[in-house]
């Protein structure tokens, strides 16, 4: 029994023994295995985060080299952009300067007096026409210059860009520039009023030159009062047309022209159409003419209803065209011929009526009422030249003899 129980103890103390060591050697191994794992997890977070600061850096620095070279691939770019910009807003300027369109208001009088002229006596002289032509260039170059000049001391052209006082640098230069040419010009209009013996027609154009100089020099300067366009009606209409009519009809033998129906009516629309070139020229500085007390007919009506003007205008002008037709005063051909301009008269309207908010836009708005105006005249010219041709005579009733 001792030795069995012996054994028994024996045999269970070294069971007990040996779980004892397994679990000690087990316990060491884990924290042996978890100081290792440890260790490794340290070690690779080390080393993750190293790797990861390193490569941030270096994406860093692609970036900024990239961004660097795209900024300076668009700085290169802006200031290529820029410097062709400049070189094309610098012709612009010239151009609008120089405003070549707008001499078709000394060209448009001119022919249609002397086509009223030529229906009337079948004389024409081409010698006195362009003499006429180059005259009239001169003076309104004067009107052009001398405008920018007062413009210019008032205020009104001070953050205008395409003034020639602006691009020339001198107000000086531009006004004797201005002066100069406004004597030749009249030089020119007195020596064929003399050689055709027609002292009414110099009167006449004279008459056209002080509404000019009413309406923009002082002491008047009458188009801040809103009185612009009824100066350009007259001056373009009725005072010079009917004096070209005048001088292209004279000649040695027959030096008293009476005015007919036919000149009067013409010179209406002619000056209709010149006056209106003068009214949307004004949309795009409303603002600008207001700030110096311009008050022209737009600064006091506002864009809106100076569009409403613009459309009611250009059906007046129709409408004043077929009357005319109707009372005989103009030939059916005229009728014909300036009934084929609808089109473009629609175009002005519909453009206004459009663009009149848009300041950039709108400036246009001159240029389209400066091609009826060249359209306009160019078939009332003609009207009248095909006239005479097919009637071979005509007897015009006198107005004023």
């Amino acid at each position: 029994m001792a030795t069995i129980y012996c054994n028994l103890n024996t045999g269970s103390g070294l069971k007990k023994l040996n779980e004892y060591l397994l679990h000690r050697s087990y316990s060491n191994r884990y924290h042996l295995n978890s100081k290792r794992s440890s260790s490794f997890f340290c070690n690779s977070k080390k080393h993750f985060h190293t790797t990861y600061r390193r490569k941030l850096k270096i994406e860093k620095g692609h970036q900024s080299q990239q961004v660097l070279s795209e900024r300076n691939a668009d700085y290169s770019g802006t200031t290529t952009e820029e410097e062709k910009e400049n070189d094309v807003s610098k012709a612009i300027l010239i151009w609008r300067a120089v405003k070549l369109p707008i001499y078709s208001v000394a060209l448009v009088p001119l022919t249609v007096g002397s086509a009223a002229a030529y229906f009337q006596t079948g004389i024409f002289s081409a010698r006195r026409y362009f003499v006429l032509l180059a005259s009239s260039v001169l003076i309104i170059t004067w009107l052009n210059l001398s405008n920018d000049v007062y413009d210019f001391d008032t205020g009104a052209d001070k953050n205008k860009s395409e003034s020639v006082v602006n691009l020339a640098g001198s107000r000086t230069v531009t006004l004797l520039a201005a002066y100069s040419f406004l004597a030749l010009g009249f030089m020119g209009l007195s020596w064929t009023s003399v050689e055709a013996g027609n002292m009414r027609s110099i009167i006449s154009l004279a008459c056209a030159i002080i509404c000019g100089y009413i309406y923009q020099c002082p002491p008047f300067r009458l188009s801040y009062q809103g009185l612009g366009e009824p100066l350009c009606f007259a001056a373009f209409g009725p005072f010079s047309s009917t004096a070209f009519y005048l001088l292209q009809g004279s000649t040695s033998q027959m030096n008293y022209l009476p005015l007919s129906g036919t000149i009067l009516s013409a010179s209406i629309l002619v000056g209709f159409t010149t006056s209106l070139i003068l009214f949307c020229s004004h949309f795009h500085q409303v603002e600008e003419d207001k700030a110096v007390g311009k008050m022209s007919p737009l600064v006091r009506l506002g864009t809106k209803r100076g569009s409403t003007v613009v459309k009611v205008a250009v059906i007046a002008l129709y409408f004043l065209l077929f009357a005319f037709g109707l009372i005989k005063a103009l030939p059916f051909t005229c009728i014909l011929f300036c009934a084929l301009t609808l089109p473009m008269g629609k175009l002005v309207v519909r453009y206004v009526e459009d663009n009149h908010k848009d300041k950039q836009k709108i400036f246009m708005a001159k240029y389209y009422c400066v091609r009826l105006h060249a359209l306009f005249g160019a078939a009332l010219a003609a009207g009248l030249v095909v006239a005479r041709a097919v009637t071979k005579k005509y007897v015009p009733r006198p107005i004023f003899s």
